[in-house]
């Protein structure tokens, strides 16, 4: 007797268990396949909200308010198109050309611990405009001009600063690592300075948007010349294809793009499906950087750039670079300063001024451009 009432106890308790028990735990699959979906901005959002609250402490807020805000942009005067008559339009709009502005008022005299000038430490013949601090106008689309190309091109205005840190000399060879879609890739004709240019990206759809740019604003005759040529190869290997080549190379990586993360959804590094990309964009972008180190002739010039605040995609990677390529090639890499870059241009936009390596440019609702991070390096060896 004592054994059916024992198995009828123990099968009431486990019934009451089980109706104890939430029911999506026992059927987890199931919960998990419906549990509700953050949009991958919002997971972006979390995401700085936990890294860069620690890396930049209390002005955090202000560059996340920012952030969320609506950008700013400049206007780069397309050389290719009646340049003097679109500067006069774009003067007319009460914008002001801040490369040109800025070296115009250096003085010298009181920066005498900087022995090169901004006039020549500069890639020359850029001309971008933009509105005042706090000026919040847009500029109307472009439109062509007399010579059938589009007069100005809209951007970040602090995308401008890497190809200005470059440093371009007429004659020069460079190569643009990564460069759809395109933006960077134009102001490097913009100087006029590149006797070939290389730009290479490794997704064909965004070489594809790339093209377009060039068509839009630069001649035919040109393009035709064989002096830019487009390719879609893993830059990850350049330095095999193309080591010792070049005088200039940018190398502008794919990063967590933070300002795009947080306002779309399309393309958004921040979606689920993509975690395992995202975490492995820092060996991604110490792989780019050294390629194109390894690009650049001995005693030439790189560039590395984000969109990024992370330090884990930018100082770390400029230190990891210069380290592997010192203990894997004997390849001696120098950082190059750019404080005076910081001070030649702090009214248009806000550095960072604690940054270890290389330069930052923080949003700021009274200048909202970036972020833009950009190191420039010498290859010795």
């Amino acid at each position: 007797m004592a054994a059916p009432i024992l198995k009828g106890v123990r099968e009431l308790m486990r019934l009451v268990d089980l109706a104890l028990v939430p029911r999506r735990h026992r059927h987890k699959k199931k919960w998990a396949a419906t549990e509700p979906k953050f949009p991958a901005s919002q997971l972006a959002l979390q995401n700085f909200d936990m890294t860069y609250s620690v890396q930049f402490g209390d002005l955090w807020p202000s560059i996340r308010v920012s952030l969320l805000s609506e950008q700013k942009y400049g206007a780069l005067v397309n050389n290719f198109a009646a340049s003097d008559h679109v500067s006069a339009k774009l003067e007319q709009l009460n914008a002001k050309d801040f490369v040109n502005e800025a070296i115009s008022h250096w003085d010298p005299e009181a920066e005498s611990d900087h022995s090169v000038a901004p006039s020549t430490a500069c890639s020359p013949n850029l001309r971008c405009f933009t509105f005042a601090r706090g000026d919040v106008s847009r500029f109307p689309p472009a439109r062509l001009g007399s010579l059938g190309v589009l007069d100005y091109y809209l951007m970040d205005a602090a995308s401008l600063l890497p190809v200005l840190a470059l440093g371009l000399h007429p004659g020069d060879t460079v190569l643009d690592l990564c460069a759809a879609p395109g933006g960077k890739t134009l102001a490097l004709l913009q100087t006029l300075c590149c006797r070939n240019l290389a730009a290479n990206d490794l997704s064909t759809s965004r070489t594809g948007r790339l093209r377009k740019v060039l068509q839009s604003y630069v001649p035919q005759g040109i393009r035709e010349r064989n002096q830019i040529r487009v390719t879609s190869w893993d830059g990850r290997k350049w330095g095999e294809l193309e080591g010792d080549t070049y005088d200039r190379v940018l190398v502008d990586v794919p990063c967590t793009t933070d300002r795009h993360s947080l306002h779309e959804e399309e393309n958004n590094i921040f979606q689920r499906s993509r975690k395992k990309e995202r975490q492995m964009l820092p060996m991604l972008q110490l792989q780019l950087l050294a390629a194109g180190l390894l690009a650049t002739k001995p005693g030439g010039h790189v560039v590395y750039s984000t969109c990024s605040l992370s330090h884990l995609q930018n100082e770390y990677v400029v230190q990891g670079t210069i380290e592997l390529l010192a203990n894997q090639y004997s390849i001696k890499v120098q950082v190059e300063d750019l404080s005076h870059f910081r001070k030649l241009f702090m009214d248009t936009f806000c550095f960072f001024q604690s940054c270890q390596v290389g330069e930052l440019v923080l949003p700021n609702l009274i200048a909202n451009f970036g972020p833009m991070y950009f190191c420039k390096m010498r290859r010795l060896t």
